[in-house]
């Protein structure tokens, strides 16, 4: 577990929140719900669209589907069984999360293996059922087959509204790489309207378009010549607010100076594609699905969301920390009256941590140390071997009994049992800087242990290596995962390795 640490004042967090260089993790205030509310909130709006248009499309074709049944007794109980099994089934294979590029075909097998399954299941449910009885072979598999080709049908004609609205009105996108190959890429985004992506600007280095200046280069024909260059912050932030942008592709070959813009138009609510310039040769570094647009391969950068998580994590969350909370009443009483004898008032320690989506809350633990003066609260990193700790105190740090008091947190909901451990504002900032990956830590709630402390990643370990195990962690999220973490962390107290 991580050491106590104090938040920095506040009139230097907002100055460091409104202008915060590339590569830097912007905290939220605590009244916000996102990390950026007017940029990040315009995404799920149209992804609530087009996920109600899907919903809508697969439980018309089961309900159709129920028709081929002769008997309505049979209609009427199996309908609910058969809807909700078949949503069910599409979320977990998450076929209605939204997708810049819809691939209506690339959905068939995944599409038709769940409805099999769910019509399975409810033919096995069915025969429990005396008022409903057994279905014949031959009438599931030709009701599966219809709600198959209507369930497809349905997806590909709202998968073609979708593209005939994008043509309409394409997307605003941005293009980063060297001047030279960016400009050729908008070009050829320009002649081709049906992609659905319109250049509104090329994000360069500096040098790189004093190079392109000096050299006279002739760029590709085509209005893309005339797209502004934007080369600094300030540029960057106006070009993406007024012109509406949502999606940026970065050159697969752009400048190792240009990576460090991916957190800051992540954080500014942008779609981030990888992009290969050439005309052949697969996109270099491996990743999420090749898609293609105008022709160039690329592949989505947008760190992926954790599936199925909020329902699952909460409901453990709320069973075990109240469980936990009742059974260590009498540990926490003993705790907290030993520490005020020991230690005098002041037995609680509250201090404020970065959650998700950059949010603020005030994390509980027993005090354990007192800094001798107000930079050294907000500054120091770790006082896990503080030598001015009491006897009382170096067993609290060493059993991790200090950080009882978060089980309240957890059953408020601020934090989760397992996830990556939230850290001050201050350290926030310095590392999302330092390490491009460690914003995508607050992807999902933040937590107690994680498996980055089950690997020995706790106190003044590599902030790298926590970063790496934490991503991957959220990357492959399971409610097995999340059970397995805890029972080791079980062990971890066990053999007193807390910090």
């Amino acid at each position: 577990m991580s050491a106590e640490r104090t938040v920095a004042s506040s009139s230097a967090q907002s100055r460091q929140d409104t202008q915060a260089p590339p590569g830097t993790f912007v905290v939220a205030p605590r009244e916000a719900t996102v990390l950026r509310a007017g940029a990040a909130a315009r995404r799920p709006a149209r992804q609530r669209r087009s996920a109600a248009a899907l919903v809508v499309a697969d439980c018309a074709a089961a309900l159709v589907a129920l028709l081929l049944l002769d008997d309505p007794r049979q209609q009427a109980v199996l309908a609910p069984l058969l809807v909700a099994g078949v949503l069910a089934l599409n979320v977990q294979g998450r076929l209605y999360e939204y997708a810049a590029l819809p691939d209506t075909l690339g959905q068939v097998p995944s599409l038709a293996g769940r409805i099999a399954l769910a019509w399975s299941v409810t033919a096995v449910l069915a025969t429990a059922l005396p008022t409903v009885g057994s279905l014949a072979p031959q009438t599931l598999a030709g009701a599966a087959a219809v709600q198959c080709l209507l369930s497809f049908c349905g997806r590909a004609l709202v998968h073609r509204n979708r593209r005939a609205a994008t043509v309409r009105r394409p997307r605003p996108v941005l293009v980063l790489g060297p001047v030279g190959q960016a400009r050729g890429v908008a070009a050829a985004l320009l002649r081709r309207p049906g992609c659905g992506m319109r250049p509104v600007g090329i994000v360069s280095e500096t040098a790189d378009l004093q190079q392109e200046k000096e050299s006279g280069a002739e760029s590709s024909s085509g209005p893309a010549p005339d797209l502004p260059v934007l080369c600094t912050e300030d540029e960057l932030h106006r070009a993406v607010i007024q012109n509406d942008v949502r999606a940026v592709f970065f050159l697969a070959d752009r400048g190792t100076g240009l990576t460090g813009w991916l957190p800051t138009l992540h954080g500014l609510g942008c779609d981030l594609w990888e992009l290969e310039p050439r005309c052949a040769g697969p996109v270099p570094a491996p990743g999420g699905p090749r898609q293609y647009v105008a022709g160039f391969a690329c592949r989505s950068l947008t760190p992926a969301r954790p599936r199925g998580t909020s329902a699952g994590k909460r409901l453990l969350d709320i069973a075990v920390s109240g469980v936990l909370l009742l059974a260590a009443a009498p540990v926490l009483a003993a705790c907290a009256l030993v520490l005020r004898t020991v230690e005098g008032p002041g037995v609680i320690f509250r201090q404020e941590r970065v959650g998700k989506d950059g949010r603020l809350f005030t994390l509980l633990k027993f005090r354990t140390h007192r800094p001798v003066d107000q930079q050294e609260a907000a500054t120091r990193w770790s006082v896990a071997d503080e030598h001015r700790m009491s006897a009382f105190c170096r067993f609290l740090r060493g059993t991790s009994l200090d950080e009882l008091p978060q089980l309240w947190n957890v059953l408020r909901g601020d934090i989760s049992l397992v996830g990556p451990r939230p850290e001050r504002p201050f350290f926030v900032a310095q590392f999302s800087q330092t390490y491009p990956d460690y914003a995508h830590r607050h992807r999902m709630p933040t937590g107690i242990t994680g498996l980055a402390q089950i690997h020995g990643l706790r106190g003044d370990t590599s902030i790298e290596d926590r970063c790496r195990f934490d991503n991957a962690y959220i990357d492959s999220w399971s409610f097995w995962q999340d059970l397995c973490i805890l029972l080791r962390t079980l062990g971890c107290l066990v053999r007193r390795t807390g910090s």
